[in-house]
């Protein structure tokens, strides 16, 4: 996982700690290095971020004899990637939950995201996860566009032994994912994971029937579902759903099989949300909640 990022740091450091810290020797090296981000798909402004706030820090430090000047320099990008991951909001997913159960309501999240990102896949492993926390979960199948998509919901919701409020193909996602909310709270469901029609963030009557789903349904957060081997086609759909329709959080898909890793650093950077999970494998249970400090100190490592 991320080996290509983990290469390049590894590579940075190595060379910076043989290097005499000043300004004229840093800027070669930090200038390879963005070229190295860049390619493993981390978005240019947050390359420039990174190596910016880097040269600052480094430039002009004082090394003495017996410092250690690889812990210098690692201690220095740990602080500088964890600016960049984190969030003023984070999201305490399970607090929040609680909260919503102690006042006898159902937890509503709204899943958004364009198809092939693993969506309704990741919806039910979220399910899975809330269920192995002790809550009752119900689905809304509220894609009613893709041929195909209800029953897929269905399918892991049989797995899974939950239930699926759905409607007819064509019909108003809106008016499924208020009747999912209703059910919930005369069942005394604890949560509500709303499946909904994938699409292109640029095709602008879909994104306003999420816009409706929304205004209708008034989830507790709308989740993003983005691929992480997409690359920097991850940082723009970020981008143009969170213009379009608001999100809260991310969750990356497929990350058991991204060599590169730039996803992970640009889409919190870029959208200002925190990653909520990340996909790790094809089962109900391969999701793993995300921590920024791990991450960071995983691909340090």
């Amino acid at each position: 996982m991320f080996d290509k990022l983990k290469s390049g740091f590894k590579g940075l450091i190595n060379k910076v700690t043989t290097t005499e810290l000043k300004e004229e020797n840093l800027a070669p090296l930090l200038s390879d290095f963005k070229m190295s981000l860049c390619e493993n798909d981390v978005a240019f402004p947050v390359a420039d971020k990174i190596c910016e706030e880097l040269e600052k820090r480094l430039a002009g430090v004082q090394v003495k004899r017996l410092d250690d000047r690889k812990k210098i320099v690692e201690d220095n990008l740990r602080q500088v990637l964890l600016e960049v991951m984190l969030t003023n909001k984070r999201i305490d997913l399970l607090k929040m939950a609680e909260e919503k159960r102690q006042k006898k309501e159902p937890f509503v999240l709204m899943f958004v995201g364009i198809n092939g990102t693993g969506k309704t896949t990741t919806i039910a492993k979220v399910a899975q996860f809330l269920r192995d926390k002790s809550y009752s979960v119900l689905l809304a199948a509220a894609d009613t566009y893709r041929a195909g998509s209800i029953e897929q919901l269905e399918e892991h919701a049989k797995r899974l032994g939950m239930r699926v409020i759905k409607s007819n193909y064509g019909g108003d996602p809106a008016a499924v994912g208020y009747d999912a909310v209703s059910h919930a709270k005369a069942h005394g469901i604890n949560v509500v994971l709303i499946d909904t029609a994938g699409r292109m963030q640029t095709n602008q009557n879909l994104m306003n029937e999420l816009i409706k789903v929304k205004r209708v349904v008034r989830p507790d957060l709308t989740v993003f579902t983005v691929d992480s081997l997409i690359g920097n086609d991850a940082i723009m759909q970020a981008e143009e759903f969170n213009k379009a329709v608001g999100i809260d959080a991310t969750i990356l898909t497929k990350v058991d099989a991204d060599v590169k890793g730039g996803s992970a650093l640009s889409v919190t950077y870029v959208t200002q949300k925190p990653i909520l999970f990340i996909g790790v494998g094809q089962s109900h249970k391969d999701l793993e909640l995300f921590n920024p400090e791990k991450f960071v100190n995983m691909i340090l490592r």
